[in-house]
């Protein structure tokens, strides 16, 4: 079995933990360290190979067949770190030919299992798509405008407001490495400028919360948990991760069911759902869906131990159906 992830990747490790302790062979590879620490050699085309690619990964430490059952993608490296001491043009063409021939190797490995796969997470990734999915399931979601029009907002927040503003991405890492966050925060339309016609924005009414949840779907499995934080925080996210409660909640069959497709929709095999909950009881018009990420972080959740296991079950069933 293959992992593809950076090396500090501590939610791919719980993984790795229970597979090593059911014995499965696991190798974890990082495509950035493309160079002297990783060589890799690939063909197609003779007679014998049946249409499938034929060759090796070759690590430090490893050196395995291109033969792998099943493919755990999580959170490589991004190229750019590798290629950072080249001029811009050079820069952009190695990563460019990196993305395209080992990624194009390791992503199309044929027979293997892929929890998930990269082009099914990229698709999965667009938060107008998830909206539009969720929203055809029959889930509850926010009113939403995404634009770059100061006016259309301002019509928005009169007729919907308060109103929101969320990032689509976030800040990418700086020269120092070190990532910043853009929370979500409530908005004055007022306030906004032209500078708003600059790019693309997601703004959403509010929605009035007594709680968030984090609902995590592993292959038929749903794991959930009630989230508050101390002063309400409108995003739990920017607060004291130490001082947040969790609480186990137990999530509307109609909502597992939805979620169930939502993840079949986009060809994932697990997903992180977040929702606002607009009262302390669980009936489903109180949950409300703010988001999917297709590779989210779990690790730090009360029920992580569960989750790696459900992660191996999906895995080697997939690998051995």
């Amino acid at each position: 079995m293959l992992v593809i992830t950076s090396a500090e990747d501590v939610t791919a490790n719980l993984v790795i933990e229970v597979l090593n302790d059911r014995q499965v062979q696991v190798v974890r590879v990082d495509p950035a360290d493309i160079g002297a620490g990783l060589t890799f050699s690939a063909s197609i085309g003779d007679d014998r190979d049946r249409g499938e690619w034929a060759g090796r990964l070759r690590t430090p430490s490893r050196d395995i067949a291109l033969e792998v059952g099943a493919v755990y993608y999580r959170r490589p490296t991004s190229y750019s770190a590798r290629f950072a001491h080249l001029p811009a043009v050079g820069q952009q063409f190695a990563i460019a030919e990196a993305q395209h021939g080992l990624g194009g190797i390791l992503n199309n490995l044929s027979g293997a299992v892929y929890v998930n796969h990269p082009a099914a997470i990229n698709r999965a990734d667009y938060k107008p798509a998830q909206l539009q999915t969720a929203a055809q399931l029959g889930l509850a979601i926010p009113r939403t405008l995404v634009t770059n029009d100061v006016e259309q907002v301002r019509k928005f927040a009169a007729e919907h407001g308060p109103i929101i503003y969320k990032s689509f991405r976030g800040v990418p890492p700086g020269p120092d490495g070190r990532v910043a966050a853009i929370w979500t925060r409530r908005i004055d339309p007022e306030e906004l400028d032209e500078s708003v016609s600059v790019t693309a924005h997601l703004f959403q009414q509010e929605v009035p919360k007594t709680a968030d949840a984090r609902v995590t779907v592993i292959g038929r499995r749903v794991f959930a948990q009630r989230i508050t934080s101390p002063g309400g925080a409108l995003d739990w996210r920017s607060g004291d991760w130490e001082k947040l409660v969790h609480e186990p909640v137990e999530v509307p069959e109609p909502i597992r069911i939805a979620l169930r497709a939502y993840l079949d929709a986009f060809g994932l095999v697990f997903g992180c759902f977040d929702f606002a909950l607009s009262a302390a009881d669980e009936q489903p018009e109180t949950w409300t869906f703010i988001e999917c990420n297709p590779n989210g972080q779990w690790a730090w959740l009360p029920d992580a131990d569960a989750m790696a296991h459900a992660f191996a079950d999906v895995i080697l069933e997939g690998w051995w159906s």
